[in-house]
């Protein structure tokens, strides 16, 4: 009888760069941009996009994205994704020469569950309307909290805080963004909500945490009118299982 070896630790690692969907006045569909995955043995890959344009709604100069995954020399495994856009401009209202979301996991294979941080995860110069918006990322919050179950043991600590942070189904969603500023007519802020009159919603450093797995989107917008849309810029997912 034949005897099948499986690999013992089963990689997951996925990017992108700029994806989501046009509702009004045109209705389309953004296709992934930049977008890659990486297979379960491991390994490493990119993509990258230059010079997007969207119907004049948006653009951006660069989207990339690359990610690996592989065994280190003391035995844990390790994984990283990373998406970046750069020359980001929707509709002349947001506009960021850089954004870049990041994470990283290194994986005991003795526990069920790696550590991931989102380090370097970050926003270079994020404009709205010409003001620049001031964005304090908390790092700490991933690096402190080793695996799923600290974290959603600190959400009510969060919301305490002042921050957005739920627990529901096995599933915490928080964010990195520890504090925003923006002085600018018509902005508001909440939270890591920045609601723009007549633009939109743009949601920042947005975290989903689930046993083993961490996926960050760095920007989300839901445009309001005179357009309608749902845009993400710069996010990626990393986990990884031991077999089985």
């Amino acid at each position: 009888m034949t005897t099948f070896e499986h690999p013992f630790f089963h990689y997951h690692a996925a990017a992108y760069a700029f994806s989501g969907e046009l509702l009004r006045p045109v209705r389309r569909l953004i296709e992934v941009q930049a977008g890659i995955s990486l297979p379960f043995t491991g390994g490493q890959g990119r993509s990258n996009v230059d010079n997007f344009s969207l119907d004049h709604v948006l653009t951006f100069r660069r989207g990339y994205s690359h990610l690996s995954g592989s065994k280190g020399p003391k035995g844990n495994h390790t994984s990283h994704t990373t998406a970046v856009i750069e020359g980001l401009n929707v509709l002349d209202v947001l506009t960021a020469d850089r954004v870049v979301a990041r994470l990283t996991s290194d994986h005991d294979p003795v526990k069920r569950e790696g550590h991931i941080v989102a380090v370097g995860s970050r926003f270079e110069n994020l404009r709205i309307s010409g003001c620049e918006v001031k964005v304090e990322l908390d790092h700490g919050l991933l690096i402190q909290h080793t695996t799923h179950g600290d974290l959603a043991k600190n959400v009510a600590t969060l919301k305490q805080s002042g921050r957005m942070a739920i627990d529901s189904n096995g599933v915490v969603i928080c964010s990195l963004a520890k504090k925003v500023e923006v002085n600018c007519p018509g902005v508001e802020v909440e939270g890591h909500v920045v609601t723009v009159r007549h633009f939109g919603k743009i949601f920042l450093g947005e975290v989903f945490s689930l046993e083993g797995t961490k996926s960050v989107a760095m920007m989300r917008l839901e445009l309001g009118s005179p357009q309608d849309a749902q845009l993400v810029a710069a996010g990626g997912t990393v986990d990884g299982h031991p077999w089985p």
